[in-house]
């Protein structure tokens, strides 16, 4: 073996400068390992540290938005339904005992309810035709009527030339009239046939005369909108044609 092997093998050239010692064997095919790429490595670190704690965040975030809406829209339906009272009331019928014999509850009628409408023009009819020495009662009565009549029509001028022609407190200077309504039917949806007897006393209470009278009135239903209307006329039923007569 030469002096330059020796040299070769101990990794130093014959000039004295250092080389790598030679490799031998499978290492020699093992491809370098590629150069790491340190943007990479920065972003997967920040989603491994950071992006689940934003994922919760967002997460926890969307779920309080969700139950404060459902929270809104609750708390919105409890106060509508507050303030929608509602009372139904429970009918009890006792004999004269006081025993009960029959309850339930009670229905609530439409203010277009043919039984209303029929209740309120039998009232209406009493009023107009009254005579009573009362004079309070009577000018109550009239008020009563006025407030059932539709402004403007037919049966404001009949009724008012009515009473122009025989005022009820001239006539309960000698007279009192009662009127009792025997039947009314409807001749079609707005009109109504009247019929009742008046029975007219002295202020003594003695009969004087019973005639009966039949009438034929036509309505119509407006509702009050204010409280004023709602405490002379609750049923907004309001006279617009009237005519009566005798029955022979």
């Amino acid at each position: 073996m030469t002096s330059e092997d020796i040299l070769e093998l101990s990794g130093t050239a014959g000039d004295g400068e250092q080389r790598p010692p030679a490799e031998y064997g499978p290492r020699s095919c093992v491809p370098p390992k590629p150069a790491e790429n340190r943007y990479l490595s920065a972003r997967r670190e920040w989603d491994e540290r950071y992006g689940n704690l934003i994922t919760r965040a967002r997460n926890w975030r969307m779920a309080a938005f969700g139950a404060l809406a459902v929270a809104l829209v609750a708390t919105g339906g409890v106060v509508a339904l507050s303030l929608q009272t509602r009372i139904i009331p429970f009918v009890v019928a006792v004999d004269n005992l006081g025993r009960p014999v029959a309850s339930g509850l009670a229905e609530a009628a439409p203010v277009a309810d043919d039984r209303l409408k029929r209740a309120a023009l039998i009232q209406w009819v009493s009023d107009l035709r009254m005579v009573t020495s009362d004079g309070i009662s009577q000018r109550k009565a009239i008020d009563r009527v006025y407030a059932m009549i539709a402004r403007g029509s037919a049966a404001q001028l009949e009724v008012s030339e009515f009473y122009r022609k025989d005022p009820p407190q001239k006539r309960a200077q000698s007279v009192m009239v009662s009127v009792d309504v025997k039947a009314i039917y409807a001749s079609s949806e707005q009109t109504y046939e009247v019929e009742w007897v008046e029975t007219t006393r002295g202020l003594g209470g003695d009969v004087q005369s019973e005639q009966a009278w039949k009438g034929s009135f036509t309505i119509a239903v407006n509702p009050p909108t204010d409280e004023q209307l709602a405490r002379v006329n609750p049923l907004g039923v309001y006279v617009t044609n009237a005519s009566w007569s005798k029955v022979l």
